[in-house]
């Protein structure tokens, strides 16, 4: 049955939830003009606007952000050339649904309401379950009944949209959980006398972790193998290629590969695993030998380390012979520097979100290595070390920067004690059974 409705008039609404006008876009082609929109009861004050489409086409043009609801009439034919494979059933037929199916893909965010007759409750009853808030019957319709559809038609949508939404905060928390367990690793350090510390704060901007990464491993020979990289970007993709990357990287390290070996084939799984060849990742590798006091350092196109040695000033590991960042050339070489870390140091590696915040009243200016150096020292000055360190540097970053910073931080820092290993090392030797004492401790022999 056709369904007229006067065009573009306002009538006295009932209450909202929100005490405001809301507006209802009626779809209907009824050339007779058998059909009214009742009278709506007013209440506060609140008002329902009405706009009238007589097609499909018109609906479109008048269906803006400012729409609260459609009152759709079922039995309105999708014109010949909107139909598609999808608005038929099973069976090939036409379906009788593929209105307000197709409604319901262009208006996804408004509340839809379904008009039909008395005898056809079925198809009505269809429409809820495909899509629609609620359904009304013609013969039925007053405006009291009208009135309360619609409100609780909007307000069905809203809760609709509410659930949905919270559901995607909670996948996207998942999705977190799993890539930041990707991303930022337990270490593997069981038997290693060194102390291991982290830090990693997502950049304002993204909901989700970026393509920052780091890792660090003891191998069987002793040697203590530390690796920190950057996908460049932000975004899930980002994320998931460094978490890719950091596991690659930890498997070929137990494979025992270092150096420009283990980088090359890093590049391999980037080239193969990348969305596109733009993109390209930084990565720094550190290998601690066993004793603790010389170390290898490889730089793919990433920030040098910070040493910080007992008794001096913290100051950045060699730089110069540093390689390109993984991804950008084809063949490239990364040189491994051999380096002296002495017997108690601090070796912090980072990316460089912490360096590219803003310092000064005029917040043009970036803190750069040399003031994160700066900063560093005075915190060393201040007797902090470890966890206190690194939470310490992170945070003075981001007030110098007068806010959240837009770029991800990662911060890994190892230390090594040397007076606390051989103070524990004569502990062990004291509690052995049977032990004997220090030569130096032993009387001579009468």
């Amino acid at each position: 049955m056709p369904v007229p409705v006067p065009q573009q008039r306002a009538v006295p609404a009932a209450e909202t939830t929100h005490g405001a006008d809301l507006t209802l876009l009626v779809i209907e082609d009824d050339p007779a003009g058998t059909f009214t929109v009742p009278e709506l009861p007013s209440a506060a004050g609140t008002r329902v606007r009405v706009r009238t489409a007589r097609n499909l086409t018109e609906a479109g043009r008048l269906l803006t952000d400012d729409v609260d609801c459609i009152l759709l009439d079922l039995d309105l034919a999708l014109p010949t050339g909107a139909r598609t494979d999808a608005d038929k059933d099973g069976s090939g037929h036409p379906d009788e649904l593929a209105t307000l199916k197709h409604i319901l893909r262009i208006a996804p965010r408004h509340a839809v309401l379904a008009l039909t007759a008395e005898n056809d409750a079925e198809r009505a009853a269809e429409a809820v379950r495909v899509g629609a808030q609620d359904y009304l019957f013609r013969g039925e319709l007053d405006g009291r009944l009208l009135s309360r559809a619609i409100r609780y038609a909007v307000e069905r949508k809203r809760a609709d949209i509410a659930q949905h939404q919270l559901t995607e905060s909670r996948l996207r928390a998942q999705e977190n959980a799993r890539l930041e367990r990707g991303l930022l690793p337990t270490p593997l350090l069981q038997g290693s006398d060194l102390d291991f510390a982290a830090r990693y704060r997502p950049g304002r901007s993204r909901a989700l972790l970026g393509g920052d990464f780091y890792d660090t491993v003891r191998t069987p020979d002793g040697t203590v193998h530390a690796m920190i990289g950057d996908v460049c970007g932000h975004g899930p993709d980002e994320a998931a290629l460094g978490v890719e990357l950091r596991i690659a990287w930890r498997a070929l390290t137990l494979a025992g590969l270092c150096g420009d070996e283990l980088l090359s084939t890093l590049q391999q799984v980037l080239e193969h695993e990348r969305q596109s060849e733009e993109i390209f990742a930084t990565v720094c590798t550190v290998d601690i030998a066993p004793d603790g006091r010389r170390a290898g350092l490889c730089l793919a196109g990433h920030p040098a380390p910070l040493i910080a040695r007992q008794g001096r000033a913290a100051h950045l590991l060699p730089y110069e012979d540093g390689g390109p960042a993984l991804g950008l050339l084809p063949h490239a070489r990364w040189p491994r520097r051999q380096v002296q870390l002495g017997g108690s140091w601090s070796l912090m590696m980072y990316t460089d979100g912490l360096i590219e915040g803003r310092v000064g009243l005029e917040g043009t200016q970036r803190l750069g290595q040399d003031g994160m150096v700066a900063m560093i020292n005075g915190q060393l000055d201040q007797g902090l070390g470890g966890e206190a360190l690194l939470e310490a540097a992170v945070s003075q970053v981001q007030e110098l920067n007068g806010g959240e910073l837009t770029d991800d931080v990662a911060v890994l820092l190892l230390e090594r004690d040397e007076a606390r290993i051989r103070g524990r090392g004569r502990s062990a030797l004291r509690s052995r059974p049977g032990s004997a004492a220090p030569a130096s401790a032993q009387r001579p022999p009468l």
